[in-house]
């Protein structure tokens, strides 16, 4: 029985994710992917054009993610409880399938990844969760704490090195930190208050 178009699409970007991970996006031909899958270059020309095109797969289900993400959060009230919601459905769709893979790749393949589409569009819808994060504070320290608790998630694949802890702990350890960021969020003094003494001491 032949293999579907899907499924041998799914295999490429599978093993493509492995090369990338393994030895770097710049250091990987289309001609080694092929010969890990071992078939022939033409065969993967018919489904990707070139690397770009791999790397642009990957982050296809990763953007409409982040579009629904912030689509909601649009629709919610700038509140702490929005905060921590919207946090923990970003950390859902980074705990599932194959997505801890795809983190390591762009962990490892920054450089690369600035001169690509995919990878700036990516950092435009991080940067829209990060402003939906903090939304109703415009000051520095809340915008700072945002994309903080964004990196927490992101960073619990690679900072956390216990031995032996599950995917479940390390979201939750994950969420633990975002919150303590996320809590403090609109509490700053308000922006008009130069920290001058009060008023009749001056």
């Amino acid at each position: 029985m032949r293999e579907s178009t899907g499924g041998t699409r799914e295999r490429i970007k599978a093993v493509a994710l492995e090369l990338f991970t393994e030895q770097g996006y710049e250091k990987t031909s289309l001609r080694e992917i092929a010969e890990r899958l071992n078939v022939t270059k033409a065969a993967l020309y018919y489904h990707f054009k070139s690397k770009d095109d791999i790397v642009a797969s990957f982050v296809e289900d990763r953007l409409q993610g982040m579009d629904e993400l912030n689509a909601w959060a649009a629709t919610q009230p700038a509140t702490l409880a929005t905060r921590r919601e919207l946090i923990s459905r970003y950390a859902d769709t980074m705990f599932d399938g194959t997505q801890p893979s795809v983190m390591r790749f762009f962990e490892q393949n920054q450089t690369a990844l600035k001169s690509l589409s995919a990878g700036q569009q990516m950092r435009g819808r991080m940067l829209e969760l990060a402003d939906a994060l903090c939304r109703g504070d415009e000051s520095p320290a809340a915008q700072l704490r945002a994309a903080l608790s964004i990196f927490a998630v992101h960073t619990s694949w690679f900072a956390v090195r216990a031995p032996h802890i599950s995917d479940d702990e390390r979201r939750k350890l994950a969420l633990e930190v975002a919150d303590e960021l996320l809590a403090a969020i609109g509490t700053e003094p308000d922006a008009s208050d130069d920290g001058g003494p009060p008023a009749g001491l001056g």
